[in-house]
C-alpha cells in the first residue's frame, strides 16, 4: 500500500510557499494639509485632485474657497475628514482688492458688472463687532434644500437668511483713486461663516476684484502647498497628524 504518511504531509505543505503573515499592507494616508488654492480651480477641483493623487482615500475639506479667491484651503485626508466642523469654526483671515465705482451680480469679477461711477466715500466706514449679515444670492449656502447659487442662476427671486457674524479687524490698507479703475485694498479678521463678498458690497458700489485667505485659526497660507498635478501620484503628501492638528487649534484658544 502506498501513500504519504502524516509527516510527509506536513513536511511538503511547509515547503510550499504561502502567504506573508507578518507582511503588512502600507496604511492609507491620513491627516490635514495646508493647500495654496490657486484662482479658477474650485474646492471641489482640489479635493478630487488630492483623492487622485492618493489613490481613491478619503477626502474632505474644512471650509470652502470661491473659485477666483486664492489662499489657505483646508484639505482633511482619512479620519481626519472627522475634524471637520472643528476646523470649521475656526476664524478667518482675508486680503481683498475691491472694485469701486462699479458693482457685481454675484459679487465678484465673474458676474455682470455695471459701472455706477459713484465712489464710496472717503474714509470708508469700516463695521466691526457682530453684525447682521446676508449671504450673496451666488454662494452655496442652502435655501429651502438647494444651493443658492443655483437657484439664482435659474432667476429664482428669493432672500438668503440673515445670520449673525463677527469681524474683528476690518482695514484699508491703501486706496488707488485712478479715475479709470479706483480700487481699495483691506485686511480682513472675521468669524467663521462671515462673507467677504457682502462685507465688500455692502461698502455701496464696490465689489471684491481679488481675495486671498492667508489664515484659518493658527495656520497660515505661508506653511501651505499646492495643489498636486493633475494625473501624477502624490506618494510623500506634506500631512500634518491629526493630534497635532488639535493641539493647535487648542492652544489658541486654551490661551483667552
Amino acid at each position: 500500500m502506498t501513500g504519504s504518511s502524516p509527516s510527509a504531509s506536513t513536511s511538503s505543505s511547509a515547503g510550499a510557499p504561502g502567504p506573508d503573515r507578518g507582511a503588512h499592507a502600507p496604511a492609507a494616508p491620513e491627516g490635514v494639509l495646508l493647500i495654496d488654492k490657486p484662482a479658477g480651480m474650485s474646492s471641489h477641483d482640489v479635493v478630487a485632485s488630492v483623492k487622485r493623487a492618493l489613490s481613491g482615500v478619503k477626502v474632505g475639506h474644512a471650509g470652502t474657497l470661491d473659485p477666483f479667491a486664492t489662499g489657505l484651503l483646508i484639505v482633511l485626508v482619512g479620519r481626519a475628514t472627522k475634524m471637520q466642523q472643528a476646523l470649521m469654526a475656526l476664524p478667518k483671515r482675508y486680503e481683498t482688492v475691491a472694485r469701486l465705482g462699479a458693482t457685481s451680480s454675484t459679487g465678484d469679477p465673474e458676474g455682470e458688472i455695471t459701472d455706477t461711477g459713484r465712489l464710496p466715500p472717503d474714509p470708508l466706514v469700516l463695521p466691526t463687532g457682530q453684525l447682521a449679515q446676508r449671504a450673496p444670492r451666488y454662494s452655496a449656502v442652502k435655501i429651502r434644500g438647494e444651493r443658492a447659487y443655483r437657484r439664482a442662476r435659474r432667476g429664482e427671486q428669493f432672500e438668503p437668511p440673515q445670520r449673525i457674524v463677527t469681524v474683528y479687524r476690518f482695514e484699508q490698507l491703501w486706496r488707488d483713486r485712478d479715475p479709470a479703475h479706483p480700487r481699495a485694498g483691506f485686511a480682513i479678521e472675521c468669524s467663521a461663516g462671515t462673507y467677504v463678498r457682502s462685507l465688500i458690497a455692502d461698502l455701496g458700489d464696490a465689489y471684491c476684484e481679488q481675495l486671498r485667505r492667508t489664515a484659518i485659526g493658527p495656520f497660515e497660507v505661508g506653511e501651505a502647498s499646492a495643489p498636486p498635478v493633475r494625473g501624477e501620484r502624490w506618494p510623500d503628501p506634506p500631512l500634518l497628524a491629526p493630534e497635532r492638528v488639535l493641539v493647535a487649534v487648542r492652544e489658541p484658544a486654551a490661551a483667552q
